[in-house]
């Protein structure tokens, strides 16, 4: 029987491709960051401290972490669309804890169904995209997959930002409209072809560490580092600039306090589409450049009390982490070998996410003694020099 060259045959409908499963991954991605403009009606709410607030979000990346370390490559092994479908299921089962919140307990279980959700799909979700791409849709695939990883990441905050804002449900509505896209996502799945040759039938875990293959590991050295650096940026704005917004700048509105969000994601977006005409080897040190930059005018705008500072710290800064993140997503993929992709990935999200847990707990509990402004300082301060050290390490031993 004749057979098209993308794999579909004469009379019969083409099945979604890569764009697709960008689509199904940015909207798990987006719940993720759904409480990021809420956490200030919670504190009201419930009462807790910023440290608290941070201590929330760290619990969220330590499921990712704890997620990517058991079962990082369990879909190299069962197939990509099951591990997509029990994220969305997760997702859902998170959505939930926030709409019955009647305090810390489902808050808390609501950000550790949430972590294991993006722990699921940083893996299989990346793997997916790249992997429904024909041969001359791979570079755009990779773009896709990195740019729906942010993209979610960003339209999170600014979706629940405008819904809690402007309507007399704000602890409830995100969470419902959450539902709804992840339904959606769902029947995307379930027509998606599954791109793992001869999946087993729920095999067991093999949890496998931070495991990386021996070719892979001079590569990923220098791009995990860039990672960890990007990544923070990345969780100060997720887990503290809305507060920084409120008690340093006096801004309120949580449309604004989400779109200051996104608009970080946003660039990293915008960065990531740069290595169309940069090359993998130099937008690694260049985005760390960017990166640097982007932290001092962060530093400057707490100094100053300036939200236009603000802002064009979180566009320059997103635009560095970008460029440097696609870059190193990039090589390390490209690195792996097919039968560890998936695991590599997953080991490569690990670094990342506890780039974006641990410098925002330090955060936290610098702000309980030195006060939020001060600690934000510190913060940039320190991913600045880890930064500048990604940025030459990578430029004086570019990966091959």
């Amino acid at each position: 029987m004749n057979v098209r060259e993308d794999g579909t045959r004469p009379g019969r409908a083409r099945r979604p491709g890569y764009v697709a499963a960008a689509v199904v991954f940015a909207i798990g991605m987006a719940g993720t960051t759904l409480p990021t403009p809420l956490y200030g009606l919670y504190q009201e709410q419930i009462g807790f401290s910023e440290l608290l607030v941070t201590i929330v979000f760290a619990v969220y990346a330590l499921a990712v972490i704890t997620v990517l370390l058991v079962a990082g490559n369990y879909s190299d092994a069962v197939g990509r669309k099951p591990v997509l479908l029990c994220a969305m299921a997760l997702s859902a089962a998170s959505a939930g804890c926030f709409l019955l919140e009647r305090g810390l307990p489902l808050l808390f279980a609501g950000r550790v169904l949430s972590g294991c959700a993006a722990g699921l799909l940083s893996g299989a979700a990346t793997a997916a995209v790249i992997e429904l791409a024909r041969p001359g849709q791979r570079e755009r695939a990779g773009f896709a997959a990195t740019a729906a990883n942010m993209g979610g990441l960003g339209c999170g905050p600014l979706l629940s930002g405008v819904l809690a804002q402007y309507s007399s449900r704000p602890l409830s509505l995100p969470f419902w409209v959450h539902l709804g896209l992840v339904a959606v996502a769902c029947l995307i799945t379930w027509l998606l072809p599954e791109t793992v040759e001869a999946p087993k039938r729920w095999p067991r875990l093999s949890p496998q560490g931070v495991a990386v293959p021996p070719e892979v590991k001079r590569v990923f050295a220098s791009a995990s580092v860039a990672a960890f650096a990007g990544f923070a940026l990345l969780g100060l704005f997720t887990a503290v600039a809305p507060a920084f917004a409120a008690q340093t700048l006096d801004v309120h509105n949580l449309a604004v306090s989400g779109a200051v969000v996104f608009s970080v994601f946003l660039a990293s977006t915008f960065g990531q589409s740069l290595t169309r005409w940069i090359s993998a080897r130099r937008a690694l040190p260049t985005g760390c450049g960017v990166l640097i930059v982007g932290l001092l005018l962060v530093a400057s705008s707490l100094v100053a009390e300036s939200l236009i500072l603000l802002v064009l710290g979180a566009l320059c800064g997103g635009t560095g982490q970008g460029l440097a993140f696609r870059a190193a997503l990039t090589l390390v993929s490209g690195a792996a070998p097919p039968e560890h992709r998936g695991g590599t990935i997953s080991a490569f999200f690990v670094v990342a996410y506890t780039g974006i847990s641990v410098p925002v707990v330090g955060v936290g509990a610098l702000a309980t003694w030195l006060g939020l402004r001060e600690a934000g300082l510190v913060f940039t301060g320190c991913v600045i020099l880890l930064a500048a050290g990604a940025g030459a390490y990578a430029a004086r031993r570019p990966a091959a």
